[in-house]
């Protein structure tokens, strides 16, 4: 177990019966001026943005409308300038994570006279962590990123089509999570976000740290609730345990309690940033593509008994054989996957050419430093382009 540092101040305010009764004074605390941040306007089909307002009728509430999915550097730029113009107190982001991860940096934005994407590319050494940062409270509406308790944001610059990671002084400051808020998110979404939030465990599992045995069952017992939980969520969508769970789980999944003690960086999350950058494919999505082929390409003499251990405490696997039993918690992995109606090669969202393999191979390389130690196994450019061709189709699964 390595050493690590661990602290959250983020407060957590979970279930049915929060946001009508505290809402306004948690966004009050710090100030009048209250920058409401969302997406595409289903808060406002579902009755969520009237309860909103009402909720902060005496406040001075300015708006930020239209936030997408991997948001949009355009998104934050405009955040930028309401927040410098009405001198905003407090971002109230209302939506799933990509609406917090765009409203954490525009909160750090009001603090910068440049173009915000410096904060997001660092440039010039202006990193979030030297500069103040509004507080931030959310309501959540889709379980996935976990970004409602961690300080991180992922943003993307379609001119440039570069996807980055960028990290802020702070956690949001209170996050409203009600489970019943998921009760309409789509079926398409709710397999994506289950799978993202797999994705992050398995990211912190598969780590060169040893004896970290606390934070391994942690995770295992994670892993073991999204895949109970996730196909319940989508064959029945009111199902308020499997949504409790799903959202609480990805929560946990980010606030930093998994990756505590643990050694390395990530690698399927670098490399679905670049099909993200380029395509603007759903997230979760070309995770749930890449990783267990990521699986098949990583296992060797080396990590065969922890593939082993994955398959005998997160599948259930039995079996003395270590690599046969690694072979079958990949071919599970990949199993469950395909029973969430997640599309299992790259063409089933679109991607039909092979043409930009190399080029985003380089970049995942160099931005996850991915042939340096930085992930559990190190990869090549040679790696990455093989494993994005190996999703083009079911060969190896099927």
């Amino acid at each position: 177990m390595e050493d690590f540092s661990f602290q959250n101040k983020t407060a957590i305010r979970f279930g049915k019966h929060h946001i009508d009764e505290e809402l306004h004074d948690a966004v009050a605390q710090f100030g009048q001026k209250v920058l409401l941040t969302y997406g595409g306007g289903s808060i406002k089909k579902s009755g969520l943005y009237d309860r909103v307002q009402e909720a902060l009728a005496d406040l001075q509430v300015f708006e930020l409308s239209g936030i997408a999915p991997n948001p949009k550097i355009d998104s934050i730029r405009d955040g930028q300038k309401l927040a410098k113009d009405h001198d905003i107190d407090v971002i109230l982001s209302v939506g799933g994570g990509s609406v917090l991860d765009a409203s954490k940096v525009i909160a750090s934005a009001k603090f910068y006279d440049g173009d915000a994407w410096d904060l997001v590319a660092d440039r010039g050494g202006q990193s979030r962590s030297n500069i103040d940062q509004l507080p931030v409270v959310d309501i959540l509406t889709l379980s996935a990123t976990g970004s409602e308790m961690n300080a991180g944001s992922v943003i993307s610059n379609p001119d440039l089509n570069v996807k980055l990671g960028t990290y802020g002084p702070n956690t949001p400051a209170v996050s409203f999570l009600d489970p019943q808020l998921t009760y309409s998110v789509s079926k398409w979404q709710t397999a994506a976000g289950s799978f993202d939030v797999f994705s992050h465990l398995a990211e912190q599992y598969f780590d060169r740290a040893k004896a970290n045995d606390v934070t391994s069952g942690i995770i295992e017992g994670m892993m073991r609730s999204v895949i109970k939980w996730g196909p319940i969520a989508l064959a029945e969508p009111d199902n308020y345990d499997a949504r409790a769970n799903l959202m609480w789980g990805a929560t946990m999944a980010l606030n930093g309690i998994a990756r505590s003690g643990n050694k390395n960086g990530w690698t399927v999350h670098p490399i679905e940033h670049e099909l993200s950058a380029y395509y603007d494919i759903t997230h979760g999505v070309g995770l749930a593509i890449l990783t267990p082929r990521w699986m098949k390409r990583v296992l060797s003499d080396e990590t065969q008994a922890r593939f082993a251990r994955y398959g005998r405490e997160v599948w259930h696997l039995t079996g003395d054989n270590d690599l046969d039993v690694a072979q079958r918690a990949i071919q599970a992995t990949y199993d469950w996957i395909k029973s969430l109606d997640i599309p299992m090669i790259l063409p089933g969202v679109d991607i039909n050419s092979e043409e930009k393999f190399v080029e985003m191979a380089q970049e995942a390389v160099r931005i996850g430093r991915l042939n340096q130690n930085g992930g559990y196994v190190n990869l090549t450019v040679d790696d990455v382009t093989a494993l994005y061709h190996d999703s083009m189709t079911t060969i190896g699964f099927e």
